[in-house]
């Protein structure tokens, strides 16, 4: 159902958004009934029991649907059974990033195999407005692997999730210094198409 984090975000914006007005709805409900002169009767408690129970549903039930829906929870419980369509080792130490040019084809499988040599560092995919593709924990003398399949193409800049320590930033620029523009590229379906009928 949602093909990139992006649409999941926006779902869920709407989706708390409701929820949350219907919480404060009860908060409303309940100061309103405080300022009365007479007391609720037993009868409007059960209507309010329900309304409770039922925004208990719906908070289960939206994480519960979206579970189910996020493409990526299956695929990355599967990953065992998966083969990627490419493979990228990407090595990282003293803040800086070992690696080849990262390109790939909207709708592959790439498995990224990041390994730290020293701290603990973050491999995040950024688009160009800021918004976070995805992103992993990077454990020195641990395998940190991300199986993602890219619904979306563009280029897309590399950063470091976690804090590493002051040497991650220019001295005097501030400038992060594990910040790669455009360190992936991933080519659009149609333009591949229009490549193919034209070979």
């Amino acid at each position: 159902m949602f093909a990139t984090s992006l649409e999941l975000l926006r779902f869920h914006w709407v989706a708390y958004t409701i929820y949350a007005l219907m919480i404060v709805s009860v908060i409303a409900w309940f100061g309103w009934n405080l300022t009365r002169k007479e007391k609720v009767r037993s009868i409007i408690r059960i209507p309010f029991y329900g309304y409770m129970a039922f925004l208990i549903m719906a908070g289960v039930g939206h994480h519960i649907f979206t579970y189910n829906s996020i493409p990526w929870v299956e695929e990355d419980i599967k990953r065992h059974e998966i083969k990627p369509d490419r493979s990228y080792l990407i090595e990282v130490a003293d803040h800086k990033w070992k690696m080849p040019k990262l390109v790939a084809k909207e709708g592959e499988r790439v498995m990224f195999d990041v390994r730290s040599k020293d701290l603990t560092y973050g491999f995040g995919l950024f688009r160009k407005d800021g918004t976070m593709v995805f992103q992993m924990q990077v454990v020195p003398k641990h395998k940190n692997t991300l199986l993602w399949t890219f619904r979306e193409c563009g280029n897309f800049d590399i950063v470091s999730t976690e804090y590493s320590g002051p040497a991650q930033y220019d001295k005097e620029t501030g400038e992060d210094l594990m910040f790669v523009k455009d360190g992936m590229v991933v080519e659009c379906k149609e333009k591949n198409e229009k490549i193919a009928m034209k070979e």
